[in-house]
């Protein structure tokens, strides 16, 4: 009886198996949207419970002030509760039938303004006007008399811009403890050596040990095994801030690299350094390509237009080389973008002219060149060319170039790790600004540096997701956690400038790593559909017909919006691989089982004797279902 049992199993999963690849089959990579309900009626007698006994703070945070205050929600109108101000975080519940919450960390606020004055007329005409980071705003209303809201107020913009007020960071001040230590996921020289380097055309350098080369370059650096240290100083004096060509991936068939860099130091008068064109040529040579590509992300006027400050680009001085401008817009025209895009999704989303309006804010469009720009530059790669990529600086739109083109062209920065190492080394080590282009800890909200070319690049990540559901290990939810972190200072990851600022600030001994969270618990940011393919390269569709508007992101908080959350497919999917696991385990314990008794009987002296004078005893074939 056991045994037909054990046959019935197994045939079951065999059957289950067939369900599941039709299932899978069926989906069209698309998902579903589900209706995100924030508001909803409490019962009367919760108003009696302590409103904010229930929040938990984190190992380290602490309770700066808490209050009765207005919110006022553009969705539910006025709704009466409490406040409460910790040093990491805004948290506001409700009081009403109507059951609202709020938890803002203070890293995401960029500006708090007043609302109203002492002889303000009209109904919750004054209070407090608070702008994030993360596509909101937020209006609290307080009673006008007895200056009600100056207490909240200052401790509110102490709090929330600490670096101005002589404060730490949140980062510095928490005590939270991981089992997995993030500032590892990423070291040079193992990253150099999974790509094949150092070999007889690339070598690894350390003339940047003390950042005297360069201040805002990494330590570690690749560059032609044909170059000295001297030609290296020698380039750098051409180069703006010193950020002299090195090698950011290399293909390990036709050995083609990405290289990347800042603008040639040309000017006006057209200045050329032998030097720099030489050390160009060594690139071009690593693998005998016939001309080297040098994309540059700017437009070709905004070029021409840097030679009035110093900068410029390469002329056909540089033998053996092709320049292509790739028409990316710069820092500033991103950032009024965002903004654009930001007036039409919150808090109300532009229902009548929608298509027109979003195009109006050329966001997408902008996706698609940033986009277009990293497929040209992986497409050449691929073609055995190799290629330098450089915008002014070169820590804006060339970390969005290089970074892309690599989840393009190689498989491992496609899983969750590999992608913390890709952020890692070409965003962080490389020195992308996050501290001026996110403003952490600065009141300074009108500061001209700030832009969301990070922002950007994670919405070009999330566009090749769509495009290629199976191909990344990771989900949209690690995406989402990514950017909300990029501003709640609640880890060092994402402070500071570039590497020697942060080894300045003792970054890596005294914060944790974003990593550190999200290895702790990897299940919630995988991929159910990934697929594991080496060799592939990604080509996504930078069209506009493909692209879309990251609702998940930028209108999360309107709960009108039909918010796409896990789909009824990836869900399904996860419970069907877990009644499998289940049905694996029966099976694996009735089979310990029946050995156990079948080696019990065997040895039996009964059994010994039967089985000489009864009929043979019946075999049965224990099939084994391949997983």
């Amino acid at each position: 009886m056991r045994d037909i049992l054990i046959l019935v199993l197994e045939g079951f999963l065999e059957k289950f198996f067939v369900c599941l690849l039709q299932f899978c089959a069926c989906w069209n990579g698309k998902g579903f949207y589900f209706a995100s309900v924030i508001a909803r009626r409490g019962p009367r007698e919760s108003l009696k419970m302590e409103l904010l006994a229930d929040v938990s703070l984190l190992p380290g945070e602490e309770r700066i002030i808490d209050k009765d205050i207005i919110y006022m929600c553009h969705f539910n109108g006025a709704v009466k509760g409490k406040v409460l101000i910790t040093n990491y975080r805004l948290y506001f519940k409700s009081s009403d039938d109507v059951t609202v919450m709020l938890d803002v960390p203070l890293g995401a606020i960029s500006r708090v303004e007043k609302m109203g004055g002492a002889s303000s007329r009209g109904e919750n005409s004054y209070g407090l006007d608070i702008t994030c980071k993360d596509m909101r705003n937020l209006k609290f209303a307080l009673k006008q008399e007895g200056h009600s809201r100056r207490d909240i107020f200052e401790l509110l913009f102490r709090h929330a811009f600490p670096l101005s007020h002589g404060l730490p960071l949140f980062a510095y001040v928490t005590q939270e403890k991981y089992a997995e230590n993030g500032w590892n996921i990423y070291k040079p020289v193992e990253e150099f050596r999974r790509q094949g380097l150092p070999n007889n055309k690339w070598r690894i350098t350390f003339i940047n040990k003390s950042y005297d080369l360069c201040d805002t370059y990494p330590t570690v650096l690749a560059v032609p095994f044909k170059s000295k240290e001297e030609d290296l100083r020698r380039v750098a004096a051409f180069r703006s801030r010193a950020r002299i060509p090195v090698l950011s991936w290399i293909h390990r068939e036709n050995q083609a690299v990405i290289a990347r860099c800042s603008q040639p130091l040309v000017g006006m008068s057209g200045k050329r350094n032998k030097d720099d064109e030489r050390y160009l040529d060594l690139i071009r040579e690593a693998n005998d390509t016939t001309k080297l590509t040098i994309y540059d992300a700017r437009p070709s006027v905004n070029a021409v237009a840097n030679k009035a400050t110093g900068g410029g680009y390469e002329g056909d001085e540089y033998q053996n080389a092709e320049l292509v401008f790739l028409d990316i817009q710069n820092i500033h025209v991103m950032r009024e973008s965002l903004k654009k895009l930001k007036d039409i999704v919150y808090p109300n989303v532009e229902e009548s002219h929608w298509l027109s309006s979003l195009e109006s804010t050329h966001w997408l469009e902008h996706v698609k060149l940033v986009l277009s720009g990293a497929i040209q530059v992986a497409d050449k790669v691929s073609s055995g060319n190799s290629v330098v990529v450089h915008c002014s600086d070169g820590w804006d739109r060339t970390a969005q170039l290089t970074s892309l083109a690599m989840l393009m062209l190689d498989s491992h920065y496609r899983t969750l790790r590999g992608f913390q190492v890709l952020i890692e080394k070409e965003w962080i080590s490389f020195g992308h600004k996050f501290a001026s282009r996110i403003g952490h800890g600065d009141k300074n909200h009108a500061d001209q540096d700030r832009s969301p070319i990070f922002v950007q690049f994670i919405d070009c990540v999330w566009q090749m997701t769509k495009q290629f559901p199976t191909a990344f290990e990771f989900n949209e939810h690690l995406l989402l956690t990514i950017l909300d972190h990029l501003y709640s200072c609640r880890f060092g990851t994402f402070l500071y400038n570039c590497e020697s600022a942060r080894e300045q600030h003792e970054v890596r001994s005294k914060t944790v790593s974003l990593w550190s969270l999200v290895n702790s618990k990897m299940d919630i940011y995988l991929n159910p559909f990934y697929t594991p393919e080496s060799g592939r390269v990604l080509y996504p569709v930078a069209s506009m017909r493909h692209l879309e508007l990251w609702v998940t992101y930028y209108i999360r908080w309107n709960p009108r919006i039909r918010q796409q959350q896990q789909s009824p497919v990836e869900q399904r999917y996860k419970e069907l691989l877990a009644l499998r696991d289940e049905y694996l385990k029966k099976l694996e314990q009735l089979q310990l089982s029946d050995s156990s008794t079948s080696s019990r009987l065997a040895n039996s002296p009964t059994a010994n004797t039967s089985s000489t004078t009864s009929t043979p005893t019946q075999q049965y074939t224990h099939l084994q279902t391949p997983f």
